[in-house]
């Protein structure tokens, strides 16, 4: 087996390491050039043979843990209405533009907009706030911003909020 980064024969066990979001079996000289990953042990798969215990066994099947990387929802505010497709092509029919008009304004792709519009695409959190903005809609469900400003309406006052600092005239 040959080195995937540097190209030499792999003497003993190759490791797979991560380097720049790829994965590669290198050699012991490459792997400090990245961070190892753990591989999945053979023995810990389960095959279909392998399946259906034998008499007087149990067997318990060996379920890898599979880790959700984080993806684009994790980072948004709320959550988005159901019907955020209808809600902007309302809106921008209701304010005479274009798909093109419309992109132009956000400085994005007319693409874009119109997979939005047709609701093959939800639209990504600055896209969103871009599209709030001109369009003068809300696209976030407003059951969790009114809990938010019920959250910021019990903060009080501090003493530095109400002290007005004035500068002596000299």
């Amino acid at each position: 087996m040959q080195c995937e980064m540097c190209g030499e024969t792999i003497r003993g066990t190759a490791k797979l390491v991560r380097v720049e979001g790829a994965e590669l079996q290198v050699c012991t000289k490459c792997e400090k050039f990245g961070t190892e990953v753990q591989q999945m042990r053979r023995t810990d798969l389960v095959r279909p043979s392998a399946a259906a215990p034998r008499p007087g066994r149990t067997t318990t099947p060996v379920v890898p843990v599979d880790r959700r990387k984080r993806d684009l929802f994790d980072y948004m505010e709320g959550e988005i209405v159901e019907d955020y497709a209808s809600r902007i092509r309302k809106a921008r029919m209701d304010k005479g533009l274009s798909s093109k008009d419309l992109a132009m304004q956000i400085k994005e792709r007319e693409h874009l907009i119109k997979k939005i519009e047709n609701s093959e695409l939800i639209p990504e959190e600055d896209v969103r706030k871009k599209l709030e903005k001109v369009l003068e809609i809300r696209l976030i469900d407003a059951k969790d911003n009114e809990a938010e400003k019920k959250v910021q309406s019990k903060l009080t006052p501090t003493l530095g909020d109400l002290t007005i600092i004035r500068k002596v005239k000299k």
